[in-house]
């Protein structure tokens, strides 16, 4: 079958899983700085009282060269080329369904955005704990699948579901947040911005700033579900990590990782946004 005579889901499938390709490449370091700055112990400060994105980056350079930066690439192409794809597919869906007479308002925006979010999130999440632990460093698997049997061999395949309450306590807000906030924006274009050459940019300029105060919201979640994926020998339940994290660090400590998580999710969701729109509309279709 010819691919313009595809389904619309299926349409909305493939823009999304290659919107999540660019992205995925591109922001693949501050994903892993991210992971690692979440993951130090207090007795490793690197000679120093504090550690900040750039020694940790700095670091990396020096002990696992260039190409470490994007160590967990791999995983992250398998979680997000085909997560990206399911995450817009199922919003597709979900908007045709419900709102396909008008456009969502506020609260149905995020409704959507959270309700695609947690069907994606669900459905790669064994990749999510794989992706999470080759960028911790601490793990040293040679490739996705064999990691996925290890874990299943070593752990038993409930491991590939750990930190789930924290990863929907993550995607869930942060993508209706994200889209309630980008949609808005987005409708408060002048038409001859909207409709113009310079859309593209002004609707990757509203992803920023939706990006941006998702991020926020939702960091300490993230840094929650890092915890439970990377030490699942430590931590059994969410309350334990956020009764470790507090005790060990202050209310600081759910914000390790803020600055560079902030940039790349909100970069990679602003770029997929913008592609995917993009796409959509070389396509005839109204995403």
């Amino acid at each position: 079958m010819e691919f313009s005579l595809a389904h619309p889901a299926v349409k909305a499938f493939m823009c999304g899983s290659l919107s999540g390709t660019c992205s995925t490449l591109l922001f693949q370091p501050l994903d892993l700085v991210k992971t690692r700055l979440q993951t130090l112990q207090n007795g490793v400060q690197h000679g120093s009282g504090r550690v900040g994105m750039v020694t940790v980056f700095v670091s990396v350079l020096r002990t696992e060269k260039l190409l470490g930066l994007w160590r967990g690439v791999s995983p992250s192409f398998v979680r997000c080329i085909p997560g990206v794809g399911i995450y817009f597919s199922t919003y597709f869906t979900l908007k045709q369904r419900f709102f396909a007479d008008g456009a969502p308002g506020p609260l149905q925006a995020a409704q959507l955005g959270a309700g695609a979010r947690c069907v994606a999130g669900v459905c790669m999440l064994p990749v999510t704990v794989i992706k999470t632990r080759f960028e911790s460093g601490r793990y040293k698997y040679s490739s996705v699948f064999g990691a996925l049997q290890c874990v299943c061999r070593t752990e038993g395949p409930k491991a590939l579901f750990s930190g789930l309450t924290a990863t929907l306590l993550r995607d869930a807000p942060f993508s209706g947040i994200y889209v309630m906030i980008y949609s808005q924006a987005k409708y408060t274009l002048p038409r001859e911005i909207s409709q113009s050459s310079y859309a593209p940019l002004a609707n990757f300029s509203c992803g920023v700033l939706a990006g941006i105060l998702a991020s926020i919201v939702t960091q300490p979640a993230d840094v929650v579900k890092t915890h439970i994926q990377v030490s699942p020998d430590v931590f059994s339940r969410t309350s334990d990590v956020v009764q470790f994290i507090y005790k060990e660090h202050g209310l600081v400590g759910f914000f390790r990782g803020a600055v560079p998580r902030s940039l790349r999710r909100t970069m990679m969701a602003a770029m997929a946004w913008t592609v995917y729109e993009q796409l959509m509309a070389q396509m005839g279709l109204k995403s």
